[in-house]
């Protein structure tokens, strides 16, 4: 009966405008709280049992925007122009940015298996994470490849050797190695400067303005921040929060309140638990999006405008 309950309560909060305000937020005046949430718009890529799409939920719970992918993708990054930058994988494969109206406004086709990472840098040009070799590939605009940073892993099938990658400031190359379970900055010429293993499944891992790192573990069912000496600075994990079903912790994004907004992918538990959820510095649960019906199961979820 409690699980039902639970049930109950996600589907309620998905048929509510995607706002469910548990608490309110700590450091925030509770009546902004509540409206920035329910105002919000989602971007989420769909993969597993579902279709393979990318769809943008506003706030009256219902699809406003949706794009199919030219092959298998699951990783994107929302532009300040609202236009979308996604890898995809497969034949063709390669990184392309898309505008409202699904136009491919830009397209880096890669002479590699696979490519589901990539982000768009400062300067305008974009990086690839490329997968057979394993590599991080910086491109400009018109396509012409301006440095290639080799990338370390174990894993020798291509498919799971590197998902999302960042541009650290320092020039310096930042990688999540699903496959190995292993977190790796590496400077240009590819050498080890920082790790972190045992992060199962890892998907992202995110340098914060403090030094540590943000990590999404996967299976491992927990989102942890990792100072430089390899301690645990914080962490959010399945236990905190039983109700939310969390499965898979498939993508992390910090909020512009400093609460973080989780992707939990639903492989195996389709229908049970939520899909993304926002959670504060002091493990308080204040939002969540479970809407079943729409959405069957998600790899990386983005709040736009943040």
């Amino acid at each position: 009966m409690k699980h039902l309950s639970s049930l109950l309560v996600f589907t309620i909060v998905a048929l509510s405008a995607l706002a469910c305000t548990t608490d309110s937020l700590s450091q925030e005046d509770p009546s902004a709280a509540a409206k920035a949430r329910a105002n919000r718009r989602l971007v989420l890529a769909e993969y597993g049992s579902g279709p393979n799409r990318f769809v943008e939920i506003g706030p009256d719970g219902k699809i406003s925007w949706e794009f199919k992918p030219p092959s298998i993708s699951v990783i994107f990054q929302i532009l300040p122009s609202g236009n979308v930058l996604l890898g995809y994988g497969g034949n063709p494969t390669g990184v392309q940015e898309i505008d409202r109206s699904g136009k491919v406004v830009w397209d880096y086709i890669s002479k590699c298996p696979q490519v589901l990472g990539c982000e768009r840098l400062p300067n305008g040009n974009t990086l690839v994470a490329e997968q057979g070799p394993c590599q991080a590939v910086e491109v400009d605009p018109k396509g012409q490849v301006v440095h290639i940073t080799p990338l370390t892993t174990t894993e020798k099938g291509y498919h799971l050797q590197v998902r999302n990658v960042h541009k650290l400031p320092n020039g310096n190359i930042l990688a999540a190695h699903e496959g190995e379970g292993a977190v790796r900055e590496v400077d240009p010429s590819g050498k080890l400067v920082w790790e972190y293993k045992g992060v199962e499944n890892t998907g992202d891992a995110q340098r914060l303005p403090s030094g540590n790192t943000l990590i999404s573990c996967g299976t491992q069912k927990r989102v942890i921040e990792v100072a430089p000496d390899g301690k645990i600075a914080w962490q959010f994990s399945a236990t905190d929060a039983p109700d939310l079903n969390i499965v898979w912790i498939s993508s992390i994004q910090v909020l512009k309140n400093g609460n973080i907004l989780i992707g939990n992918f639903l492989r195996g538990n389709l229908g049970i638990g939520a899909h993304a959820f926002e959670v504060t510095r002091d493990k308080r649960v204040v939002w969540v999006y479970a809407d079943h019906n729409l959405v069957k199961s998600l790899t990386t979820v983005r709040a736009v405008g943040e």
